[in-house]
């Protein structure tokens, strides 16, 4: 599906990689999607999943979802989603014919549609993947007012501290709390807040919730492709700045802040300075065999970055897209809608931790026997308020601009949004190189 925004000459160097490179790749990565038996198989390109038995996860998912009419096959991507997302669109720039399916970052969807690499998903269709999810991850699979993808699993980010830091810093957690509170706190109190701040991809999740939760946006009007509003430079941007200046400078910034991530923060949060840390939601299976430990961690919702406006937590997941070039879409879409059916939604989140994006499955009966009841409606709520990163063909050159002028995180000041905005539109006209 294109749009009437379609990428410029620089655009092309920005959203896929080079097609010359390509080019050579074409007659090796063509496949047929079917053999001589008349049976065809359906290959679907997998991000690894965190289930320990190979048997599990988007594996079973697959096997599961395999017919009389068709069988769904998987192969592995890389494990990061970066150079997942290079690997598809060598791919799919080659017009492979044997990507029937693809697990997709919500933050490259747009971009993958905006390309022409996702087959348009028919009125019915739509419908049928779009009833009952919730809006966080909705909203990613969605670009030009369609829906261009299916909704797998969402993931979200939430507030993680230890109860008894918490009452010895006077925090009442049953109430909003803001990023300045949690950063005074811990910093009078011998605690740390972790967060994720390294120069990737996460560091722009924790920019774009700043802003997102002051009331602003990163960028606006994304269908406009490179002539987007870019609105980084606002009253939001500097609240942002203000809220990771003053982080990167109390004594609640751990040692490693500028190389910080989703794992680095696990360790010291168990420790004797453990206080605060915002993550996934995969947290909570990673310290639930430890009881003593579980006992005395809570979880509320993503922190304020202005007292009053609610946040915006960040959604994350993954979205299944149906390749442009398969040779069979209309058994892709089906296969699809067996996928991200609520009990394959339920049976994966048991499995992998990764939580369900149909609304209804955080009631199942198999996902509150593995978390908590109170935990599971916090994902449904964050999920439905979640700040998603803007849905922009163009996310990875404005993602990678905003990493570069915002870190390391010690050199954020008032002036960084002003920087990053003129560096940002610099990048997408061509007038700067990342």
């Amino acid at each position: 599906m294109r749009t009437s925004a379609h990428p410029s000459r620089r655009g092309q160097r920005g959203r896929v990689v080079a097609l010359g490179v390509v080019g050579a790749l074409s007659a090796a990565l063509l496949a047929a999607c079917g053999g001589d038996s008349g049976k065809p198989t359906l290959t679907w390109y997998i991000n690894p999943d965190p289930a320990s038995d190979k048997l599990a996860g988007q594996e079973l998912l697959a096997k599961q979802c395999s017919t009389d009419q068709y069988t769904v096959e998987t192969q592995e991507l890389p494990t990061d989603a970066t150079s997942q997302r290079t690997q598809l669109a060598y791919r799919l720039a080659a017009k492979d014919s044997s990507i029937d399916l693809m697990s997709l970052d919500p933050a490259f969807t747009a971009e993958f549609a905006a390309a022409g690499f996702l087959a348009p998903i028919p009125a019915n269709d739509a419908k049928t993947f779009s009833d009952g999810k919730l809006q966080g991850i909705l909203q990613t699979a969605t670009y030009g007012g369609k829906l261009i993808a299916d909704p797998l699993w969402a993931n979200t980010q939430v507030l993680w501290y230890r109860k008894s830091f918490a009452q010895k810093a006077g925090l009442d957690m049953s109430q909003p709390v803001t990023w300045d509170q949690i950063i005074t706190a811990a910093s009078d109190n011998g605690g740390t807040v972790g967060v994720q701040a390294n120069l990737y991809e996460g560091y722009a999740v924790w920019i774009n919730a700043l802003i997102t939760g002051a009331g602003g946006a990163i960028v606006s009007d994304t269908t406009a492709g490179v002539d987007a509003k870019i609105d980084v430079d606002s009253p939001a941007g500097r609240d942002a700045a203000a809220v990771i200046a003053k982080l990167a400078h109390s004594k609640a910034a751990e040692p490693d802040l500028s190389v910080s991530n989703e794992g680095t923060v696990l360790t010291p949060f168990s420790g004797p300075e453990g206080a605060f840390q915002v993550n996934w939601t995969f947290v909570y299976p990673n310290y639930s065999s430890d009881k003593k430990l579980i006992k005395d961690i809570g979880w509320t919702q993503y922190p304020e970055t202005v007292q009053g406006k609610p946040s915006a937590p960040p959604v994350g997941g993954i979205n299944i897209g149906i390749g442009a070039y398969s040779k069979n879409v209309d058994l892709a879409l089906k296969a699809a809608a067996c996928i991200t059916s609520e009990q394959s939604e339920i049976r994966y989140a048991v499995q992998t931790g990764n939580m369900p994006a149909i609304g209804a499955a955080y009631d199942s009966a198999e996902l509150k026997k593995t978390f908590p009841a109170d935990l599971l409606a916090l994902f449904r709520t964050s999920l439905n308020a979640g700040g998603p990163r803007p849905n922009s063909p163009y996310w990875s050159d404005i993602s990678s601009a905003l990493q570069q002028k915002w870190h390391p995180p010690s050199a954020v000041s008032e002036s960084t949004p002003a920087s990053s905005s003129t560096y940002i539109e610099d990048v997408l006209h061509g007038k700067a190189l990342l």
